[in-house]
């Protein structure tokens, strides 16, 4: 595999956990370097780990991971989507008792963001089991792809805060959702089966 197909192959898994990156960006009241780069770390491993395991595990489950990735995606982004804008509301409702992040991050929501957008990482890895590849090389490219693009999200996020203010808690987890639905749509194509 060259280095421009690994190049795409990095940057195209990478796009959900950017998108997410973003997200974090906004909502985070206080993001620092440190902030930042674990965000990207996380975003990283996992969506670098996940194509090893899906490799590893072969076409042995493929036929079982492939048919629910979708819908784990789906739910995991719209659980934290949901929490995101109910919290919003209770904050909205009850200043002195605000739960949104200040400055600290939430390392269980940041582990589900990670896995619920590198799902798609673990059934490419699948696919790899099939091609003559080195996995090695491949999975540390995408980790590093990632993690570059997430930090590079989670810095425009930072900016695009302030812009949003009260609302970045509700908007953040809109923009889940509808990454959810999205990687939904991507494996079951039911919106346009909706239209025609």
């Amino acid at each position: 595999m060259g280095i421009f197909t690994t190049f795409l192959i990095g940057f195209a898994l990478a796009m959900d956990a950017f998108a997410v990156s973003i997200t974090k960006g906004i909502t985070l009241r206080k993001i620092n370097t440190y902030i930042s780069l674990k965000i990207a770390f996380f975003f990283g491993l996992f969506q670098g780990l996940m194509p090893l395991i899906g490799w590893s595990v072969g076409i042995k489950f493929q036929s079982y991971i492939t048919a629910i990735d979708h819908w784990i995606a789906l739910f995991l982004l719209s659980f934290i989507g949901i929490k995101m804008i109910l919290e919003a509301y209770e904050d909205s409702r009850n200043p002195e008792l605000s739960v949104t992040c200040d400055g600290e991050l939430d390392n269980k929501e940041l582990i589900i963001l990670s896995i619920a957008t590198s799902i798609d990482a673990l059934t490419v890895g699948i696919s790899f089991a099939f091609l003559n590849v080195d996995i090695i090389p491949l999975c540390l490219s995408i980790g590093i792809i990632t993690f570059i693009l997430c930090f590079i999200g989670v810095m425009i996020g930072t900016f695009l805060g302030p812009l949003f203010k009260n609302y970045s808690q509700i908007i953040g987890g809109i923009i889940l959702i509808l990454i959810g639905i999205n990687i939904l749509n991507e494996h079951t194509n039911f919106i346009y089966r909706m239209l025609n």
